[in-house]
């Protein structure tokens, strides 16, 4: 094992055993039963990617067609795109085959037309599938261009070169074809085999993108390092090379590249041509150079072989033919020759098929098949397929799908069909607990690189350390096993398993073909592999001999993965279906199966806290995931980080989740940077590794995990652990205590002793706020309840001020000496800040003095100082300290600050001056304690009383005051006085009055309750006084007639006039003005004065009658006015509603506001400059709410509010129902029928019209619309409904309104 830089490392616990095992026992037959272990199964889209970084290829299918018997040995191939059928063509014939099936669909011979010859000596240049014309293209040696047209089955040739043909290629768009002759020139011809030009392929100049010479001489004569000018001489091609030439076109179609040997020099050049077949550049010399020659499709570079003389390399070439960049093949000097380099077509894998020049014991070299892709600079050997040395076996041909670009096809000698399925995979370790690593196997040829992500973040390539094998590697696995993940298993190319561990490491040799073995997975203590599933046993000491069991496939096995707990492995096959394996005692039981899936490929995941099986397509835009306890965590191709926690969701809401944009304070969505991948996440911690497109890793905190943990930490009482965390990764640290307050107080002393750091817990106590971080910040994902704050003991206390005091307390138990800072933290950040108290714990440190030799924490008082002034304003703490009377204490604050002590000394030697009370009455003043100061004054003694009826006074301290003296003292009746003089001032003249009447000031009381009208009052104080007999009538007239007629108290004046001033005349005269019939009547039947009937009280029925008749019809006018505005503001609210649905959809959570009724408009799409206004005014002053509540009754037209304002100045007019009832019963009885029949009548027609109206007022449609529309409107109607008395559970009627008139003659008056 070998570190990145070539250092050896030791490994603890990893040791080499080689056992060899012969492989055998019992197959079993696969049965169907009923689902009981169950797991979850995530299916995702295949996506791919640019590079492969930490990832590996993965064979998920390898399909071995049976070999053709056909003549001859084919000589080349191509893929038919629509029907995915091999097109191939022999030195006889042209067949196509269907490798899925096995059957030849199509076969024509080439020999019949003499396109080539009978003896199988014919040579084919080149075959192209031309799908839009529905025919292929195949060129020979003799120089025919023939095309089959597949629909028709027709053989046709469309040209011929007399001096041959050595290559054909076409573009990447199939509009234009390039042929090589044997003249040595390349002709451009359409699609139509129109020919567009004809050039030699050897030129003597460079092309138009000659390079600019700066006069340093030739090349011969440069330095060339050790190799000396030999380096500079030019040397022919190998001796192997079939030299042919080799086209090769840019993926854009836009240059293609010629690769031929020179005639003069023997040596290979490559010139790149542009579309229209004018030379653009020719490449330097390079010497060794080979004939491979392939066009990276989604680049600029051009793949080459180059051999040196100590090394095989394969080299990058740029457009200009400048060499950029390579890289060594693991091969000795001429052990290998490459026959071709093929890159994928999306440029993520180049394959290189070579063959080796030394023949074997047979007399047959081996082949070889090897992919390789790039990171970081780096390329990666990650397959190696060995066809070994027996002709049939080698590949004829090679080549990519153009369809799928992780599918490679193959055809050998003996006509044998092989197609492999790649896929990427992320070999990480599978354990969820403390013990696993978070390792990451990366194949690198014969190295596997293991990154341990628990203790380092290693970017590629390089890594942690590796594992150093004897041949190439093709596969990788960890172990499954609880607390032994770490382990892994690894496949190499010959077919033999290599297991890691603390036991050693074994190998054994696998009995299957390496072409077929398309998966394995490392289970609890055996190695489960796959195309037949069989599983053998291992250990440290032995590995069991014999195979213990095996079942059959029906199908092509492309992922597998296990559950340890339930003994369950999961087999995905490639259509789609998923198949479950028991096994007991290291044997297959069962097989089960099957459930189909349409989509494929799809990535198999094992979740092992699941009892469910879901088999769906949960999302399309994913580019990574990965599993790790109850979380899926994926990136998007939105750039986005989603971690969704699946024990609280169903695929439902996962596919809800990822299709949705991530909400605010969304803990299960993250933004990173474009084209991130998963790498693997940390187990028992809140890392995320991911790797950036450029290659470097970069650890990530995910909310959702680091949240997850937190909650796991804080339920197992590990605060140590959860603060560090949250401290490290800036999380609010009120969560500690919102997680689970009760928790939180139940173990306050536990969380002292953990945490264990004064710093530490002042952070603490700093944050404290009174927010739950549980609703607002971190929201538990849906599915979790948490402990609502109330529970936790503190009932209606504020959350800061219960914990600090919980934390107090224990601090003040375990160590005061230790925690003192803490403590005066705890006073500091109470909602109500204990200054006082803090300055007083401060103080005290100044007297105490420990034992000498015994080692204490203990803070003194200068340091508890400064870190007061730390939290704390210096003024404001200067001012507290003042508060607390000691000078002392006062001087050591002021020492600390950077006052000057002009400014505090002189004040300080006043007050020593001053009187004690009066001292601290002085410094309460100063520090704006009134209150206080009251206090003290009081006890400063009469010589001191004016100033402190002054300070009440000022500071409105009435009620303080009074409770300071006895109620029968001379301060009282003073302070009393004053209070009442205050109140007067303040418009509230019977309170004062009662104050005055209290203490024996009875002509002001008097004053007071007269200007208030509180005329019981007044005539009880008169009376108390006492005044005289026509003092007290003159002030009865006097209240009834200036203030009780003004105010439409009749009935009040007229008691008045009637017992203290003893006038019965304008006592009736009051109650007629006042329209109080019946009592008019009553007072005059009473006195006699039935005169006063037909002076005073029938003209003014009959005046009241009029003026009602006319009130009621200019009502009736305004309210159908305003209905029929109404009705027209209604109908634009309803247009305006609808505009708004069109515009932002039916989903739109502002369309509710535009209902009939609406009381809430935004207008901000309509330019009203009401927009959203009424939160904000409401929050700037009184005065501004009631502008604001003013203009929703403003009948302007166009107004936000009009309907509203319309429905209010509909019912704001109407009199009292009781009002018309008494004029009714007055015309009545008095004989004016007519009259009263009209009143009715005219009433009625009102009532009428309004019940009427309601239905259009207010109808079913505006029922559903928002509820502060809804009781706005319900409001009014209550208030038209009282108003004319009608029951809202009746239907309305007239017989509920008015007083039924008796039907009597009618009579003139």
């Amino acid at each position: 094992m070998k570190h990145e830089a070539g250092r050896v490392l030791s490994l603890a616990g990893l040791r080499a055993v080689e056992v060899k095992v012969e492989t055998g026992g019992t197959r079993r037959r696969a049965s169907v039963f009923n689902i009981s272990h169950v797991f979850h199964v995530l299916c995702f889209c295949c996506v791919q990617c640019t590079e492969d970084k930490m990832r590996n290829l993965k064979l998920l299918r390898c399909l071995r067609s049976p070999e053709l018997r056909s003549p001859g040995c084919p000589r080349c191939f191509s893929v038919r795109t629509d029907t995915g059928t091999l097109l191939i063509v022999s030195q006889f014939s042209l067949t196509e085959y269907d490798p899925q099936s096995g059957e030849v669909v199509n076969e024509v011979s080439l020999t019949a037309e003499g396109y080539l010859s009978e003896d199988g000596s014919g040579v084919v240049a080149g075959i192209q599938d031309l799908p839009d014309q529905e025919a292929v293209c195949v060129a020979t040696a003799k120089g025919d261009v023939i095309v089959y047209h597949l629909n028709t089955n027709e053989l046709e040739c469309v040209g011929s070169v007399d001096s041959g043909l050595t290559a054909m290629s076409w573009s990447p768009d199939q509009e234009l074809v390039t042929l090589s002759t044997g003249q040595e020139t390349v002709i451009l011809m359409t699609k139509d085999f129109e020919p567009l030009s004809e050039v030699a392929i050897h030129q003597d100049e460079f092309g138009e993108g000659e390079f600019i010479t700066v006069g340093w001489g030739k090349k011969e004569t440069q330095f060339h390092g050790s190799e000396g000018k030999l380096a500079a001489q030019r040397k022919p091609a190998v001796p192997w090379d079939d030299r042919r030439p080799r086209i090769t076109w840019r993926g854009d179609g836009q240059l293609f590249a010629i690769s031929a040997i020179c005639p003069h020099t023997g040596c290979r050049k490559v010139r790149v041509w542009n579309r229209e077949c004018i030379l653009q550049a020719t490449s330097e010399v390079v010497n060794g150079l080979e004939q491979p020659l392939c066009w990276k499709p989604s680049g600029s570079l051009m793949a080459s072989t180059q051999r040196h003389p100590n090394k095989h390399s394969v080299v990058f070439m740029e457009k200009n033919g400048l060499l950029h960049g390579d890289f060594t093949l693991p091969f000795t000097k001429d052990q290998v020759k490459v026959k071709e380099l093929l890159w994928n077509s999306d440029s993520t894998v180049l394959a290189i098929w070579l063959e080796d020049l030394t023949p074997g014991e047979d007399g047959n070299p081996n082949t070889y098949l090897q992919l390789w892709t790039v990171g970081n600079s780096h390329w990666y050997l990650k397959q190696s397929l060995h066809f070994g040395c027996e002709p049939s076996r080698a590949p004829a041909c090679v080549c990519w799908d153009p369809e799928k670009p992780l599918r490679l096809h193959v055809l050998t000698q003996g006509w044998a069909s092989f197609t492999y399925d790649w896929g990427w995979f992320t070999e990480r370790s599978l354990g969820d607990d403390a013990w696993d690593n978070a390792n990451v196997a990366v194949i690198d040829g014969a190295k596997v690189l293991v990154t341990t992500f628990r203790q380092c973040v290693v970017p590629p390539p390089m890594c942690a350390y590796e594992l150093q094998l004897p041949a190439a590697v093709n596969q990788v696995t960890f172990r499954a096993q609880p607390q032994r993940t770490n382990e892994l298993a690894v496949l190499t190319a010959d077919g033999r398993l290599h297991i890691y561990g603390p036991g050693g490491l074994t190998n054994c040799k696998c009995p299957l073909l390496p072409v077929l073995l398309t998966s394995f997975v490392n289970l609890n203590s055996s190695i489960c592999c796959v195309h037949f599933i069989f599983i053998f046993t291992f250990s440290s000491h032995f590995v069991r001999g014999t195979n213990r069991s095996e079942v059959k496939v029906e199908g092509h096995v492309i992922s597998m993965c296990s559950s340890p707990r339930s003994g369950t492995l999961a087999v995905q096959l490639e259509d789609g279906q998923i198949r479950r394996v028991f096994w007991g005692g290291g044997e297959l039981l069962t097989f089960k199966g099957p459930f189909n899936s349409p989509f494929y490929p799809f990535t198999l995941c094992l979740h092992r806290m699941s009892q469910m099986l879901y088999l769906s397509t949960v999302a399309s835009n994913v580019s990574s995931f990965v599993m790790y306890d109850e979380f899926l965590l994926l990136t998007t191709h939105a750039h986005t980080c989603r971690c969704l926690h699946l024990a609280t969701m169903s695929v439902k809401d996962v596919q809800a989740a990822l299709s949705s944009e991530s909400a605010q304070n969304d803990e299960s969505a993250r933004r990173v940077e474009r084209g991130s991948r998963i790498v693997t996440v940390v187990p028992q911690d809140t890392r995320l590794v991911l790797q950036m497109p450029r290659g470097n890793i970069e650890t990530i905190h995910h909310r959702a995990l680091v949240l997850a943990q937190l909650r796991k930490w804080l339920d197992d009482l590990k605060f140590r652990e959860a603060f560090e965390s949250m401290r490290k990764l800036r999380i609010n640290l009120n969560l500690v205590y919102d997680h689970s307050p009760r928790v939180f107080l139940e173990n306050v002393e536990w969380f002292l002793k953990q945490i264990d750091s004064v710093n530490h817990i002042n952070l603490f106590l700093t944050e404290l706020k009174e927010e739950d971080t549980t609703k607002t910040m971190y929201p538990l994902p849906v599915g979790k309840a948490c402990q609502p704050a109330s529970e936790a003991g503190g009932g209606v206390r504020k959350k800061v001020d219960l914990v600090c005091d919980a934390l107090r307390s224990a601090m003040e138990t375990l160590d005061p000496q230790k925690y003192c800072l803490c403590i005066l933290t705890s006073h500091v950040r109470k909602t109500t800040p204990e200054l006082e108290i803090a300055l007083q714990k401060v103080h005290e440190l100044r007297g105490e003095n420990y034992p000498k030799g015994q080692v204490f924490h203990a803070v003194g008082a200068g340091e508890a100082l400064k870190y007061l002034l730390f939290l704390v304003n210096v003024n404001e703490l200067y001012e507290h300290s003042l508060g607390t009377y000691d000078f002392d204490l006062v001087l050591m604050v002021a020492e600390k600050s950077q006052k000057d002590p002009k400014e505090y000394l002189p004040f300080l030697n006043m007050l020593k001056t001053l009187e004690l009370n009066y001292q601290r009455y002085t410094i309460d003043k100063h520090l704006k304690r009134f209150r206080k100061a009251l206090h003290h004054l009081s006890k400063c003694g009469e010589e001191h009383f004016t100033e402190l009826v002054n300070l009440v006074k000022d500071q409105r301290l009435y009620s303080e005051a009074l409770q300071l003296y006895p109620s029968d003292s001379q301060q009282h009746k003073v302070l009393t006085v004053a209070y009442a003089e205050y109140l007067l001032e303040q418009q509230q003249a019977e309170e004062a009055g009662l104050l005055l009447w209290r203490c024996g000031e009875m002509p002001r009381a008097l004053q007071a309750f007269v200007s208030c009208t509180s005329w019981r009052h007044a005539l009880a104080v008169a009376t108390h006084i006492p005044v005289t007999q026509g003092q007290l009538a003159q002030l009865a007239r006097d209240l009834a007639g200036t203030k009780l007629l003004e105010m439409r108290r009749a009935t009040e004046a007229a008691l008045l006039l009637e017992q203290y001033a003893k006038d019965c005349e304008e006592a009736i005269s009051a109650l007629v003005t006042g329209a109080a019939w019946e009592e008019a009547l009553r007072l005059i039947y009473l006195y006699s004065r039935q005169d006063i009937i037909e002076t005073h009280l029938k003209p003014a029925l009959l005046e009241a009658h009029s003026m009602q008749v006319a009130f009621l019809e200019s009502q009736m006018a305004l309210f159908t006015r305003y209905k029929s505005r109404l009705a027209v503001v209604l109908e634009q609210k309803e247009k305006t509603k609808l505009l708004l649905i069109d515009e932002d959809g039916p989903d739109c959570g502002e369309a509710e506001l535009y209902s009939e009724a609406s009381s809430v408009l935004t207008g901000s799409r309509f330019g009203s400059k009401y927009s959203h206004s009424n939160s904000r005014i409401s929050s700037r002053s009184s005065k501004n709410r009631r502008k604001a509540e003013g203009k929703k009754h403003s009948l302007k037209e166009g107004s936000p509010f009009e309907d509203i304002a319309l429905l209010h100045t509909s019912v704001s007019a109407l009199l009292s129902t009781e009002e018309i009832h008494s004029l009714l019963r007055a015309l009545v009885l008095f004989l004016f029928d007519v009259r009263a029949s009209s009143l009715q009548a005219k009433y009625s027609e009102l009532l009428q019209l309004i019940e009427t109206s309601i239905p259009e007022i207010w109808h079913e449609g505006l029922q559903p619309g928002p509820a502060p529309v809804r009781r706005t409107h319900f409001f009014l109607l209550n208030k038209i409904l009282k108003r004319c008395c009608i029951p809202q559970s009746q239907n309305i009627t007239t017989s509920h309104t008015s007083y039924h008139l008796m039907k009597v003659p009618a009579q003139k008056h």
